[in-house]
């Protein structure tokens, strides 16, 4: 369903980005798994046209979808759920999810009920301004908000991180139940042990590169990868 091809990415002059190759296949949930700084927002960003590539290639259901607009990429059917959760702080839980809705030819097959009843805590804070809310509540909101743009493939960039343990637990959960809903999901993560739960493969990032890729079965056994390039 995506495939990303020798992409090289910069901020700048600074080169992030070397090379970095990943697939996903339908259904998939698929982790990209590093320390701080490794390139994995980068990675992500480079995907929804953010920061696009200067060198390779991005492919979205066969569709060379490189230096595309992100509000073009996000019409194509790809969400994305940013590290720092970009909430409109002045505007409620419930006008914030109806300013992100898109249907896409018929009914809509997320609106805001069915995200109120993926994440019941939402409802019972409908009204409340976005600003105001805990940092679990705002990143319960923020999955919510890409999942009323009705995509079929989903970029979430750090959603557990800074959370108390309840909270990530509640997440993780949530997260496995969108592959029953239908979508396949791309998961940044510094906590690998959700990530590894969470998913069917894996890769790591060290330093803009891939250093690592294969089964999560793989991965766990792995010890003295995960050990290299994962621990502080």
């Amino acid at each position: 369903m995506l495939g990303v091809e020798e992409i090289h990415t910069f901020y700048g002059l600074s080169h992030i980005l070397f090379g970095v190759s990943l697939t996903v296949l339908r259904g998939e949930i698929v982790c990209l798994l590093g320390r701080n700084g490794a390139g994995k927002s980068t990675t992500m960003r480079s995907i929804m046209g953010l920061t696009p590539p200067r060198q390779g290639t991005i492919r979205f259901r066969g569709k060379d979808i490189t230096g595309n607009k992100p509000y073009q990429i996000a019409r194509m059917g790809i969400g994305y759920v940013p590290d720092d959760r970009r909430v409109f702080a002045d505007l409620s839980v419930g006008e914030n999810l109806e300013l992100a809705q898109r249907t896409t030819g018929g009914l809509a097959v997320w609106d805001k009920d069915r995200v109120y009843s993926f994440f019941p805590a939402l409802r019972r804070i409908d009204s409340r301004k976005a600003g105001f809310l805990s940092g679990g509540e705002q990143q319960m909101l923020t999955i919510g908000r890409a999942l009323m743009t009705n995509p079929d493939f989903l970029l979430l960039d750090e959603p557990t991180e800074g959370l108390a343990p309840m909270i990530v637990k509640e997440l993780e959960d949530r997260i496995g139940r969108l592959r029953a809903e239908g979508l396949t999901v791309l998961l940044a993560e510094q906590n690998q042990k959700v990530a590894l739960r969470l998913s069917d493969k894996g890769y790591i990032i060290d330093n803009g590169l891939i250093r690592y890729h294969g089964s999560t079965e793989e991965l766990t056994a792995d010890e003295e990868a995960r050990k290299k390039y994962l621990l502080v």
